[in-house]
């Protein structure tokens, strides 16, 4: 297995919707001092150049509150590794299935949803873009706090003009990413509504986001959610408009910008890396899916599970046929025992595992349960709302 685990997060925006200076803060707060004690790892660009110009952008909101220019057209994706902390523990390495992340962000262009594309270069472009976000774990589509000011009243025009164009660019997508028109197995499956710029709607809670979308746009999530059910295999495995959030990359003033005011940044990596962990195996334990679609699902977690149980629950559980629905996904990737162990692993037990792996120095499981513990808390503070299903 390989020592580095990847987590893919997709982010779909309109122009100035805020992408820009959200990676930049996302990026710039994991610099400053004392982030790596407080995390357990560095954060680190992949590449020198885009991590240069990521923190340039943060610095120039922290000191000269300028707002970075956004990157017009330009479809990129930013990759992270997370280093973490070590103390030598040769035992504790080899026991855990990998011992370093890696985030990939990808970033698609605001302006390809406005209109159809000006050449064929363009839309293979547009194609080859979203060919690269098929493996995202996590797709987040930004819903513009501004807009929303602006069409206060009538917050439909804002958000059905959103929904449709994010859906007419998926079915023009459609055929050029199906192969032979077969619905794809490897699939981002959680689409979770973000409300960038929250900062500007402090009254609103993530309660209150949900509410009002499902109020003016409701019917129109709905048609999005079939566009995507399309493309996809297995679709009873498929998340859209159930899970929500709130972001914020800093609280903007007119002579300053305040960027220890950010709101939900910090949920980023918890959702890129842990949310998708419980989701896969409910699904593939609980729904009555293709086998392949199953196994994808379990596969995609096998060894963030493994970490955030501490390594020793991954035999797989060979049963001879015929096998009890609930487990026939399970055969040479996770046993029936472990998946219900995992499952188990919240409250006050997700508590106790981060305790027991900081106690051993295990620094890997101490982060990934920390990671969990995030989500608990962003739920707890209403800034954020995961499906239960």
């Amino acid at each position: 297995m390989s020592r580095k685990q990847e987590q893919s997060i997709a982010v779909f925006g309109e122009s100035g919707s805020g992408k820009t200076v959200l990676l930049s803060s996302f990026y710039g707060a994991a610099q400053e001092p004392g982030y790596a004690k407080d995390n357990l790892f560095h954060l680190i660009a992949d590449e020198a150049g885009q991590g240069a110009r990521l923190h340039r952008n943060y610095l120039g909101m922290r000191d000269s509150a300028r707002v970075p220019m956004p990157n017009r057209f330009a479809a990129t994706s930013y990759g992270f590794s997370l280093k973490f902390r070590t103390d030598g523990n040769a035992r504790v390495a080899r026991a855990r299935p990998f011992d370093a992340m890696r985030l990939v962000w990808h970033d698609y262009p605001g302006e390809w949803f406005d209109g159809r594309p000006d050449s064929d270069i363009e839309a293979e472009r547009r194609v080859d873009t979203f060919r690269s976000l098929l493996g995202a774990d996590v797709a987040l589509i930004l819903i513009d706090g501004q807009k929303l000011l602006d069409n206060a009243g009538e917050e439909e025009r804002y958000l059905r003009h959103v929904m449709s164009n994010f859906k007419n660019t998926l079915i023009g997508l459609r055929d050029d990413l199906l192969d032979g028109g077969k619905p794809l197995v490897e699939f981002p499956r959680i689409w979770i509504f973000a409300l960038s710029k929250s900062d500007l709607l402090p009254d609103l809670d993530v309660f209150a986001f949900r509410d009002l979308l499902i109020e003016k746009a409701g019917p129109d999530i709905d048609e999005l959610r079939d566009v995507l059910g399309t493309l996809v295999e297995g679709k009873e495995a498929l998340s859209v408009g159930e899970d929500f959030t709130l972001l914020s990359s800093a609280k903007f003033g007119e002579e300053r910008i305040e960027l220890g005011k950010r709101v939900g940044v910090d949920l980023i990596l918890p959702i890129a890396a842990m949310l998708p962990v419980q989701r896969h195996l409910r699904w593939a334990d609980g729904q009555h899916l293709p086998r392949k679609v199953a196994e994808q699902l379990v596969a995609d977690v096998k060894p963030l599970v493994g970490v955030v149980l501490g390594g020793a629950a991954l035999l797989a559980q060979r049963l001879p046929p015929p096998f009890g629905p609930a487990v026939a996904f399970a055969i040479g990737l996770l046993s029936k025992e472990t998946v219900d162990e995992a499952l188990r692993l919240v409250g006050d037990r997700l508590k106790e595992a981060n305790a027991t792996a900081l106690a051993k120095h295990d620094y890997l499981r101490a982060a990934l349960t920390r990671f969990g513990m995030d989500l608990e808390k962003g739920e707890a503070d209403r800034k954020l709302l995961r499906s239960q299903r």
